[in-house]
């Protein structure tokens, strides 16, 4: 199986369209979620950056979506048939690291989404858009790559450091 697209064989582009929001969605919630939890206040910058900015994909998608069904109304269904990975933060003992390892999967299952969804748009401009959007998913991974780096040191040390720990 080619490991640079996902199978979306079999959804309209519809159903893919919503399964995205609703991801969106999600993903926002989740990093506001970790913004609102974590001590360490740049941490805390970069999970709200990461929630405007899957706030701002939604935002896109949406339109997408309404220049594609202007017709429809959008009604996001409860649950999706699309393979995507849900991102949680329900249990609040899981190590940040592994919250962070599961954000970066689902960043990472996005790109591969929004890529293989563009291959279906006949649009070239909304080939170019789902296009972007697949690399600024990619940029959402370096970023929880490059946090979750810093996390497992201070993990290891349970390490405090003054005046980044520490709120606004």
């Amino acid at each position: 199986m080619d490991k640079s697209r996902m199978n979306l064989d079999g959804f309209t582009v519809e159903t893919l369209l919503f399964a995205a929001i609703k991801s969106e969605i999600e993903s926002e919630k989740v990093y506001s979620s970790l913004a609102g939890r974590v001590r360490n206040a740049i941490l805390a910058d970069r999970l709200r950056f990461l929630a405007d900015e899957e706030g701002k994909h939604r935002s896109i998608l949406e339109r997408i979506f309404q220049h594609l069904y202007p017709e429809k109304p959008m009604e996001l269904p409860t649950d999706t048939p699309v393979p995507l990975p849900e991102l949680s933060t329900t249990d609040e003992l899981v190590p940040l690291t592994d919250v962070f390892q599961r954000a970066m999967e689902a960043e990472t299952a996005a790109r591969l989404f929004y890529s293989s969804l563009s291959e279906r748009m006949e649009s070239g401009d909304l080939q170019g858009t789902l296009r972007y959007l697949a690399d600024m998913e990619r940029g959402h991974y370096q970023i929880l790559e490059m946090e979750k780096s810093h996390l497992e040191r201070f993990e290891e040390m349970d390490a405090h450091i003054p005046f980044v720990h520490e709120g606004p």
